[in-house]
């Protein structure tokens, strides 16, 4: 995507003059991948992308990852690189070419303590702020392109959930339905595997559950939460909640049907124009009303892309105003103490009219007997 690459270096650079910021400093990590698509090793030898608006964007890096610098193309994107040895100090090549004055400096959300601290020391007297407040905004607003990247990566996690039955059922651990669904996420599309929760029956109740030796038992719920990143670079995430066998305690049913006209409620409301908070306030209500209000532990969801939790953030007194191209999840959950929990996720994109969902599997309780 290097012609998507120059525009967001350009972009960054104007959005962050228009914010007074006179240098955005980014260090390896998911933004100097948006940006430049360099999936540099995040190590404690700096490195570190420096944008100026109306300049010629550089990267300081060590003198023996040039090579990997290189390979990358980022001086396709015309990108200076600028390496620096052993012995030389490479916050102060970076102060020294930004300039004496006393400038605003962006440090990406990710940049680590230890380097922030280390250009405090070398600029001495600069106003420190976020870059997240400028590469958030950008990054949530997604490309045709990484729409489609999406869209594959959600066709990859269905293709596993789709696959469900060859391994959940009961007398096995979760970690051993767990460690299947992990292969199958590779051989289904993605080069990682970035998490499974294998949530049955008590274990179901805790939404961020991962997984444990518990057996699972027969006629359980179990909360499937699965994702991956695939080779283009962009995560996947869907979560469904089956049962191993035939019938479901009758509870749960009850309030699952609940959940689900929750879900496509909040699906069905999307558009531009409506705000983040009140999408969560829809599914919220439902839920509420029918007294469960208390078991939705979570907000209702998270952007995604590049990230499996970027911006926009789906939940209470986020006023954001949704635009198309934005790109979340819609995952409300019921989640019973003790007992057992569920929780259905779609990712959806935010269309010039309404929403698409880039996860088409089943979204009724998966009954897995039989």
């Amino acid at each position: 995507m290097t012609s998507d690459q120059h525009l967001r270096l350009v972009h960054a650079a104007d959005h962050a003059t228009r914010r007074g910021i006179d240098a955005m400093l980014v260090s390896p990590g998911p933004d100097l991948r948006y940006l430049t698509g360099y999936d540099a090793k995040p190590l404690e030898r700096l490195t570190c992308l420096v944008l100026q608006g109306g300049k010629t964007p550089f990267m300081v890096v060590p003198a023996l990852e040039r090579p990997a610098a290189e390979a990358s193309g980022v001086a396709e994107l015309g990108i200076e690189i600028v390496t620096w040895q052993e012995t030389e100090d490479p916050y102060a090549v970076i102060a020294d070419r930004i300039g004496s004055h006393t400038p605003t400096l962006a440090y990406d959300n990710h940049m680590w303590a230890e380097k922030v601290l280390a250009f405090a020391d070398a600029m001495p007297g600069a106003q420190q702020v976020l870059a997240g407040t400028v590469l958030g905004a950008l990054r949530m607003r997604k490309s045709a392109t990484e729409i489609d990247l999406l869209r594959e990566a959600g066709d990859a996690i269905d293709r596993v959930h789709a696959r469900m039955g060859e391994w959940l059922r009961p007398g096995r651990t979760e970690r051993a339905v767990a460690d299947d669904i992990a292969a199958a996420i590779i051989d289904e599309g993605h080069v990682a595997v970035d998490f499974v929760i294998v949530g049955s029956g008590p274990n179901g109740a805790s939404p961020h559950h991962d997984v444990s030796d518990r057996v699972i038992g027969d006629d359980e719920p179990v909360v499937v939460d699965i994702g991956g990143t695939t080779e283009a670079g962009y995560c996947s995430d869907s979560t469904r909640t089956y049962v191993t066998g035939t019938t479901a305690p009758s509870d749960f049913s009850d309030y699952y049907a609940v959940l689900l006209h929750a879900q496509q409620a909040q699906c069905e409301y999307v558009r531009p124009g409506v705000t983040a908070a009140s999408v969560d306030k829809v599914g919220r209500d439902i839920i509420e009303s029918a007294g469960y209000g208390e078991a939705f532990l979570h907000r209702t969801g998270h952007g995604i892309g590049i990230e499996t939790h970027e911006e926009p953030y789906i939940v209470d007194g986020n006023e954001l105003v949704l635009e198309a191209g934005m790109a979340f999840s819609i995952e409300p959950g019921i989640y019973l103490a003790g007992r057992h929990g569920a929780r259905i996720e779609d990712i959806v994109v935010c269309t010039d009219d309404g929403a698409q969902r880039l996860n088409q599997r089943p979204r009724d309780i998966g009954y897995l007997g039989g």
